[in-house]
């Protein structure tokens, strides 16, 4: 019992070994295949990489958007964060302050400021996943930070430049 114990324990350790290695491979080497459509999947995200302008990434739940989202900003050379948001999984009255931040007291329950998460994700990559959830005035404020490329906390005054790259 004792030896089983021991050999379960070490097998766990290594599944949580290679999870972890797993976890730190860049997504570039996590995408496998070779069909003919992967390559070109492959040629278009070594073409806009580099490129500092927002993409497009259309497809099924679990045909691996986010992989190649990760993929665009592995190879983009960015220093900054990659931040992912499923939009889907946060409530509407709650995703504005997520993604631009708060003052403190600009709504009841706002004790104190709060970055958002396009401030934590500055000099990298903001990937909101799922965009299609997010309610419709706040899209059309999206769209308005993408073309200006700044931004405005709630309850705030000061548009903020944005130096993320939004996928």
């Amino acid at each position: 019992v004792i030896h089983r114990a021991r050999e379960r324990r070490r097998v766990a350790r290594e599944q949580a070994l290679i999870q972890r290695e797993q976890d730190r491979r860049p997504a570039a080497k996590r995408i496998v295949g070779e069909s003919e459509s992967l390559k070109d999947i492959w040629r278009t995200i070594h073409r806009l990489a580099p490129m500092p302008s927002t993409v497009l990434i259309k497809g099924e739940t679990g045909t691996g958007k986010e992989l190649v989202a990760r993929a665009l900003h592995d190879l983009s050379g960015r220093r900054g964060s990659y931040v992912p948001v499923n939009c889907g999984a946060i409530s509407a009255d709650l995703i504005e302050g997520e993604l631009f931040g708060h003052l403190r007291g600009s709504f009841t329950g706002a004790h104190q400021a709060r970055n958002g998460l396009f401030s934590h994700a500055d000099g990298g990559t903001l990937f909101l996943d799922e965009i299609g959830e997010m309610p419709l005035p706040l899209q059309a404020k999206l769209l308005r930070v993408l073309e200006e490329r700044r931004y405005r906390t709630v309850g705030g005054n000061q548009d903020i430049p944005v130096n993320d790259r939004v996928i």
